[in-house]
């Protein structure tokens, strides 16, 4: 889940109108009229398309389409935990972590101390707005058919799909693939880690009993707690 309620604060005025008007002719030729909006919104003072008005216009295309041409492009070499990307607009990202010690935030009601701990192979997908992990069971690159098991965390649901509660989530729109992963994984590990959704454990066993001994020992991640979700990855980017 996404806090979007900062976009509430943002008001859009309607400022021009255009109209595109096509030949019946079989030569198809165009022509543009623009309309001013008053302050009630209604459309206004007709006229042919202005060099002026022809200028600004370009200029806002021209920036949307280099924004989506810049969107997730990689800043060199592709990087090999990337296992597919898709850059258009509203595209996404699938990689995966190999297992790694992070610092993990646990809410004072969890009775469970915040501290470093070992976290299993994660498998990624991200978009601007949503985020989905999985976890996986060796830290080796992944194929198509290996199988997810449930991420052993609080705060992702049944689908994969991460709550992030009160994190301001603000990705550029011309953010680069390296940037956007690293924001991401950023996001992730810097939220505080508060409640189950939906009442099910993610894992074999007690999740809060888990990671109190994960925090504690400071053991490699025991894979035998993790639960499999049916799935895999080809699953994931269909």
């Amino acid at each position: 889940m996404t806090n979007i309620t900062g976009l509430f604060s943002d008001l859009f005025q309607p400022q021009k109108a255009f109209v595109i008007y096509k030949s019946l002719k079989e030569n198809s030729d165009v022509f543009v009229e623009s309309y001013d909006i008053d302050n009630k919104g209604r459309p206004i003072n007709a006229h042919p398309l202005s060099l002026e008005e022809t200028d600004t216009l370009a200029t806002v295309l021209q920036s949307a389409k280099e924004r989506q041409a810049g969107f997730l492009r990689s800043k060199g070499l592709v990087p090999e935990n990337v296992l597919h990307l898709d850059q258009r607009a509203h595209g996404h990202v699938v990689w995966y972590t190999p297992e790694q010690k992070v610092n993990l935030l646990f809410k004072p009601g969890l009775d469970i101390p915040c501290g470093e701990a070992y976290v299993p192979s994660l498998l990624w997908k991200a978009t601007k707005s949503f985020l989905h992990i999985s976890a996986l069971k060796s830290s080796e690159r992944p194929t198509a058919k290996t199988p997810l098991f449930h991420a052993p965390f609080f705060n992702i649901n049944h689908g994969f799909g991460v709550c992030m509660g009160t994190v301001d989530v603000d990705i550029e729109k011309d953010c680069s693939l390296e940037e956007f992963m690293a924001s991401w994984e950023k996001y992730f590990w810097n939220s505080y880690f508060s409640h189950m959704i939906g009442h099910v454990s993610p894992v074999k066993g007690n999740i809060v009993q888990l990671w109190q001994r994960q925090i504690k020992n400071q053991t490699p991640f025991p894979m035998g707690v993790l639960k499999k979700t049916g799935k895999t990855i080809a699953d994931l980017i269909e």
